[in-house]
């Protein structure tokens, strides 16, 4: 078995690297790792669909959509070109984007003038919503593992810092110390994104 990285997920049990789950899917065809890779994209990929302005249907068939894609081009994924989030976050950007051609009865247009409506004043568009996730994504990368795990968890999985005190096994105030530590670490390289 590969070497794995374990990490708690938001039900408190360990969630795989997904660079490794993507790999055993990959080399080994392994739906036990599909079903991680599952587990932990296709809620944010549900939600980001549903910000972008699809309904809860159709962003739940998009992230669906999005690992059987997973499933099918694993052995495409280069480690090198950037993060396994950011090429599946791409996969159902683009996947989005086939839906609303489809939905029009308009010829094809062109990326840059596809915009997604949404309640939020200057929502960016998905081509710009894939680039914010591959900008943060290579920026949380730059915290040390442990300053990674507690953003993770207060962003990503939306705890409280006392549970994530009390997941991690460290005091509440490391906790806050290791979120402002890795906010001042990100807020130069992504302050211009606000």
């Amino acid at each position: 078995m590969s070497d794995e990285r374990q990490k708690p997920g938001p039900s408190g049990q360990t969630e795989a690297d997904p660079a490794a789950l993507l790999d055993r899917v990959a080399r080994d065809r392994d739906k036990a790792a599909l079903a991680e890779l599952f587990a932990i994209f296709a809620p944010r990929i549900k939600s980001m669909m549903m910000k972008l302005g699809a309904d809860a249907a159709l962003a739940e068939d998009l992230a669906q959509e999005t690992l059987l894609s997973v499933w099918r081009k694993a052995h495409l994924y280069v480690a090198g070109r950037g993060a396994v989030a950011t090429w599946i976050f791409t996969i159902a950007r683009n996947l989005r984007i086939d839906q609303l051609r489809r939905q029009s009865n308009k010829p094809y247009v062109d990326l840059e003038s596809i915009e997604i409506e949404s309640d939020a004043r200057g929502a960016p568009s998905l081509l710009e919503e894939s680039e914010i996730v591959d900008r943060v994504s290579r920026a949380i990368e730059t915290l040390s593992p442990e300053q990674r795990e507690v953003v993770r968890l207060s962003f990503v999985h939306e705890l409280p810092h006392a549970e994530i005190a009390v997941r991690v096994g460290i005091p509440l105030g490391t906790v806050k110390s290791r979120l402002r530590l890795a906010y001042d670490r990100l807020r130069p390289m992504l302050e211009d994104l606000h």
